[in-house]
């Protein structure tokens, strides 16, 4: 059994247009898979340990549980852990650090989104959250042909904007500041919110959100009001979004494997407003531990 540290995953050095297509490639072998819901339990407050299993399809012979810790006062608060199985003969093969991997592929699912939805001439996006979903899902965006053409919008807050425009500066992509919620969304045709916290709306002035606009709110909070007038609504996988509280009201729902895999049309023109609910799938995780997995199993071979 081996330990993979944080350290090693990243020393791969795999490139963001690389976790682009493994999520890909992933979400089409969701019906292939065994992938029971997440469950969590709640020690204490707001704490929780989330597991999230997955089996793999039968030729890649893996078994994968990742955790995913919040314990108020531990630095970091947030934590993933994750264990890789031999499917076949149930050998712990290995112990991952999953740190990096929920990162990259929450950014990745995220950059998906974007470019499955969108419309076709979206030139805006906007993002609230400047922390490492939305710096990971911009790794991945930048990576993709055609983004750098494209102005991002970005909510001020404290310093988060000016540092964000900092770390992407090299890209060239265009950059600026707006001051409020209501003007990021009445001029963006792509929101992406990465914020974790909130129990109120963002922007409850329905009539703000343009014709054609895709939101996607990565940590699914603060737009709840969308549920009940976009004209579609996708998620990674209907029993993260069934307990929604205005789930039955959602005008059209369907899983985003089934646009990938050629099955529904996705979006059909572009006046529709979209919401992608993408709450996170152990299938990613096991799909990129078994991809590190074996890229540093053939490191270690010399075959790399």
């Amino acid at each position: 059994m081996k330990i993979i540290t944080n350290q090693e995953i990243e020393s791969l050095g795999i490139n963001p247009a690389t976790c682009y297509q493994w999520v890909q490639e992933s979400f089409k072998m969701k019906y292939d898979s065994q992938l029971p819901a997440k469950m969590s339990v709640h020690p204490q407050g707001i704490d929780f340990y989330t597991t999230m299993p997955c089996l793999l399809p039968q030729r890649y012979d893996f078994f994968s549980a990742k955790v995913v810790s919040r314990i108020a006062g531990r630095k970091p608060a947030l934590k993933s852990d994750l264990m890789l199985f031999r499917a076949s003969t149930g050998e712990l093969r290995a112990m991952m650090d999953g740190d990096w991997i929920t990162s990259m592929r929450t950014g990745a699912v995220a950059a998906l989104a974007i470019q499955t939805f969108q419309k076709s001439d979206a030139q805006t996006y906007g993002i609230l959250g400047l922390g490492n979903t939305a710096h990971a899902t911009m790794k991945v965006l930048t990576a993709l042909p055609n983004t750098t053409k494209k102005t991002i919008k970005l909510l001020q807050y404290k310093n988060q904007a000016e540092k964000f425009m900092q770390d992407f500066h090299h890209t060239g992509i265009r950059m600026e500041t707006v001051t409020s919620i209501e003007e990021l969304v009445a001029s963006s045709d792509v929101i992406l919110s990465c914020i974790t916290e909130t129990t109120e709306l963002l922007c409850p002035q329905d009539k703000l959100f343009p014709k054609g606009v895709l939101v996607i709110p990565v940590h699914t909070r603060g737009f709840q009001n969308c549920d009940l007038f976009f004209d579609k609504v996708y998620a990674d996988d209907m029993d993260h979004v069934k307990g929604f509280k205005y789930f039955s009201k959602f005008k059209q729902f369907d899983e985003f494997s089934h646009v990938l895999l050629g099955q529904n049309p996705g979006r059909t023109n572009d006046s529709e407003r979209i919401l992608s609910y993408n709450i996170g799938l152990g299938l990613h995780d096991a799909f990129f531990a078994y991809k590190i997995y074996t890229l540093l199993q053939d490191k270690q071979s010399g075959l790399h």
